[in-house]
């Protein structure tokens, strides 16, 4: 596998084909997700094979959305299945990969530990003193898709979300989930 290819090949190609309104399923959001997976999956001691695939489908989780919103997961592995191989990627690992891609769509649904380590690492942002800054660039995003047509009807949609949400991996309840809590009761207080 060739990780150190890879990563570049498709930032580039998530720079020049991403759609210019998506101000929170940016390159900075794959970029996060990665060094997310990256900071858990060392802490949750997964092998270096893992690791890779791991990084890997952070890199290609969101990939989907430069062909549209709808279905973006199962685009993602569609662009996944079509590049990785040329990569040196073998048919069981863009599979492994590709389970991984599948566990971000909401609800999340986890099946085992490189699932449930990228499902926190997409919404590691949630317990974090930046929240407030990327939870605004999702706003944005929504507020230009129809999504929401308010801030009050985005704190109430985030309020529903971070009620219905929890980390799966012990690193990340450990990390995040005490200032989450407080981001949630900061959300709450700004409903009209």
């Amino acid at each position: 596998m060739q990780l150190q290819q890879v990563k570049p090949f498709i930032l580039n190609k998530l720079e020049k084909e991403l759609p210019e309104y998506l101000s929170y399923h940016s390159i900075d959001h794959v970029m996060d997700v990665y060094e997310a997976a990256q900071s858990l999956g060392s802490v949750e001691n997964i092998g270096e094979h893992d690791l890779e695939l791991l990084l890997t489908a952070a890199l290609f989780h969101d990939s989907g959305f430069m062909s549209g919103l709808k279905d973006h997961e199962e685009a993602s592995c569609k662009i996944a299945k079509e590049y990785l191989p040329g990569f040196g990627y073998s048919m069981e690992d863009i599979e492994k990969i590709s389970g991984m891609i599948m566990a971000t769509k909401l609800p999340q649904a986890p099946k085992n530990l490189l699932e449930e380590i990228i499902c926190d690492a997409d919404l590691d942002y949630l317990g974090r003193d930046d929240f407030f800054q990327i939870s605004n660039n999702l706003y944005n995003e929504f507020k230009a898709t129809g999504a929401v047509q308010n801030e009050n009807e985005w704190n109430k949609l985030q309020v529903s979300f971070f009620e219905s949400h929890h980390y799966f991996t012990a690193s990340a309840q450990k990390l995040r989930q005490k200032l989450k809590q407080e981001n949630l009761l900061a959300i709450k207080s700004k409903i009209k």
